[in-house]
């Protein structure tokens, strides 16, 4: 069996939908939209479905979020057009949460210590007063 798993940022949380089935079972979805990684010029979108208990995860989440998806795909046939459902089954927040929806443009960059004898630090001697 394939396994899919769609990892990105989360930008868009559609209504939740909630119903009675023809058992007399309740069930809700929610779908989510999440902006794939991998291609900065040409950003993928996919839209998700969670169902039941899942939806309560969406509601802990913020747009901008991170995260991993592992979905199923299902397709089936209804008078004559053919119709495709990707289900999220594990909804998992990325361990780097996002604060501000951008990134830091310091992050990995070392920067060395304040040298108290660098020449920026001492004063000129011929600094003038204007």
């Amino acid at each position: 069996m394939n396994q899919f798993t769609a990892v990105g940022r989360l930008v868009q949380v559609l209504e939740e939908v909630s119903g009675v089935g023809k058992t007399g079972n309740s069930w809700k979805k929610q779908s989510f939209v999440v902006e794939l990684d991998g291609s900065s010029t040409y950003p993928k979108k996919v839209c998700l479905t969670a169902w039941g208990d899942k939806v309560d995860t969406l509601k802990r989440l913020t747009i901008g979020d991170r995260i991993s998806a592992a979905f199923d795909v299902e397709s089936r046939e209804y008078q004559g057009r053919w119709y495709t459902d990707l289900k999220a089954w594990k909804i998992d927040v990325e361990a780097n949460r996002s604060t501000g929806g951008g990134v830091d443009p310091f992050d990995g960059v070392d920067v060395p210590p304040m040298d108290n004898n660098s020449p920026a630090s001492l004063p000129d001697e011929n600094d003038l007063p204007f």
